[in-house]
This record gives structure tokens, sequence and C-alpha cells, in this order.
């Protein structure tokens, strides 16, 4: 047994075949190779993962490939071809965890579905990440992180009111569906300590995204009310908002009634704490049009920094918005959380990547 204090990372032993390419299962396994799990990505033949094709580019190199395929293992294999479908097989014997994300019915069609592979590994988990699901009417259907944005009802809750149905800044469906697969397969490895088997993980991006909305799907079961393009309010409670400062804007969060008191307080707004409209989180909610006059009207005096140093002082939750330029130089996020990390790459020399954000 290695003593903990060499070990490569919490995952080291795991060993993840990765059949997928673009973004959510890639996102999936840098997690898994970053946590120290031998993973071996495995590209189509002469044309390799779509992301080598997208920028930006650094020496040739797609900083979007390199980005997240960091610390992986990496061979190609034609599996439509008796000798690659072989040394596949030959694989999975000695793998825990295979991961793909390709149209469902696609491996089955090769004969390398979870119900052949683990007749060869018992103990193999088999993990699927597809657009719509690997059971259900849409199943077939293509899918992409925009469609699950605009399936899930994201897109038609973010935005401005006035405005139209808006993506995410990021590939947030993508990411999701990583993200939820990751935790699938980590259940699977728990439950096979117990069982000694393995089991298939089915993840939709249309369903993780759809998750993701949480309060937003309660308003309609709960109310029969189809929330709307609300800009960058919360429909919980308030304020929790952005609101405008002499050179720029910021964001405040009030999540509860004792950190209202205490915005009153930083404002030296204290009449508005029991002001009937504002009382508790449900009144500021339903009264929010005539209070972000109110409070703008006291940081609009400030700059944003001058308004979140006061607000930040008595407890309240404040921030600037941050430009990508800003969040990649901040000391706090680039520096003490390091998650910025420079690394070197045969062909493109040093390149600077976004770092883990699961700290262990």
């Amino acid at each position: 047994i290695r003593m903990a204090n060499v070990r490569k990372g919490a995952l080291e032993g795991l060993r993840v075949l990765d059949l997928t390419r673009v973004l959510a299962g890639p996102f999936c396994t840098m997690m898994f190779a970053d946590m120290g799990a031998e993973v071996i990505k495995i590209e189509e033949a002469g044309k390799g993962d779509d992301t080598r094709q997208m920028g930006p580019f650094k020496n040739g190199e797609s900083a979007y490939f390199m980005n997240l395929n960091r610390n992986k293992k990496g061979i190609t294999l034609n599996l439509k071809n008796p000798k690659g479908k072989a040394i596949f097989l030959d694989l999975v014997k000695k793998a825990d965890i295979v991961i793909e994300n390709f149209r469902p019915g696609t491996m089955e069609k090769l004969g390398l579905g979870y119900e052949e592979l683990k007749k060869l590994n018992p103990a193999i988990i088999y993990a699927a990440i597809s657009g719509f699901g690997h059971t259900g009417r849409y199943s077939q259907r293509p899918g992409y992180d925009i469609i699950s944005q605009a399936m899930s009802g994201l897109m038609s809750t973010t935005g401005w009111p006035d405005g139209e149905p808006t993506r995410t800044g990021t590939a947030m469906g993508d990411v999701l569906g990583g993200l939820s697969c990751a935790i699938g397969i980590l259940s699977a490895v728990f439950n096979r300590v117990s069982t000694g088997l393995g089991q298939k993980v089915d993840v939709a991006l249309v369903d993780s995204a759809v998750a993701s909305l949480e309060i937003i799907n309660m308003i309609y079961l709960v109310e029969g009310r189809i929330p709307q393009r609300i800009g960058n309010r919360y429909e919980s409670t308030y304020p929790y908002d952005s609101f405008r400062a002499s050179d720029g804007s910021l964001v405040i969060g009030v999540a509860n009634d004792k950190l209202w008191s205490q915005l009153c307080a930083a404002m030296d707004l204290q009449h508005l704490i029991n002001d009937p409209r504002f009382t508790r989180a449900r009144d500021r909610v339903a009264n929010h049009a005539e209070l972000k006059p109110l409070i703008e009207e006291w940081t609009t005096r400030f700059t944003v920094d001058e308004v979140c140093e006061k607000i930040s002082a008595a407890g309240v939750p404040c921030a600037p918005i941050l430009n990508i330029e800003q969040v990649v130089n901040d000391p706090h996020i680039a520096g003490d959380r390091e998650m910025f990390v420079e690394m070197e790459h045969p062909v493109a020399g040093k390149l600077k990547v976004t770092g883990s954000h699961i700290k262990l």
C-alpha cells in the first residue's frame, strides 16, 4: 500500500477508458485525471477529437483541447475494425470505467455496449453522456449544449424581460452533464466496493440542465406560474440583484431578513427595515421595483469598490462584476486558490490552463 502522501491523487488506482469528445465527457474525465486516475483517451483514428480544430490556438495546438485533456494518456482506435475492437476489449478487461458520449445505440451497434462489456468484466462501470439519455422517445435526437439549454427551460429564464431567450455565457449544459456524470461514476465506484459489480451510468445533458433549475421548476409546479426572464434578479429573495454605482455595476446578495437589516444599517437607511413593503423576503420580492431605486440612490454616490467595501464591512455579500482579465489576475482566485495553472506542452510550450476547482 502506498503512503497517502506519495499518491498522485485521491483517485489513483482507477483506470478510465475515455471515448468522449468535445466538452461534457472530456470535462468529466479531466476531473478524474486531475485527481490522479489513469485516463486513457481513445480518439478516432485520422480525425481525433473535434476540439483539436477549435480555437483558440497556440503554435497550431488547440487550447480548448489542451485544457480539457491535460493529464490524460492518448491513443487512437478504429472501433469498426476487428483489430481495433480487439484492442479495446483487451483494455476493458483491465479497466474500471468506460465513458462515452456517442448517440445512444452507437456502442451497441459495434457490439461494445454495456451488456456486452459486463460479460467480459462484470466490475466495469459504463458511463454514457448524451443529449436526451439512453431511454425515452427523444433518445435518438442529437444533442449539444445549446440544445440542452433550450429544451430545459434555462434559456427561457435567462436574459432581460424585453429581450430574447439567452444562452448562458459558457456551455453550462455540457459542464453540468460532465459534473453529473462524475458524481454518478463515483457513486457506482462506491457501490462496487460492496457488491463487486459495476453498473451503467446514464446522464443526459437536458436532464442535468433541468435539475439545475430547481426553484424555477418549483414556481410552476406550486403556483402554476411560468417563470419569465427577470434579468439579474432572483425569484426567491431581494435585494439579490445587480445595482449601479458611479463607475459601473456590482451585485448584492441579501438572502435573509438579518442581512437586510445589516444592509440598511450600512446604507444608513434604517427606516426601511420596518417599512411594511420590505419587512420580509417575500415582501421585498413583491416590491422589488420600488426597492431597487432606493438602493441605487445610495450606491450611485460611490464607486463599485467603495460600495463593496462599505457593504462587505457590514457582513453583507457584495461583489464587483469582474471581466475575465480581472478574474485571471485576481489575487484570491488566481493566486490563493490556484484557479489558473501554468503547464508545459510539447508543441505549444508554456500555457496557462484553468486549474482544478475541487481542492483535496
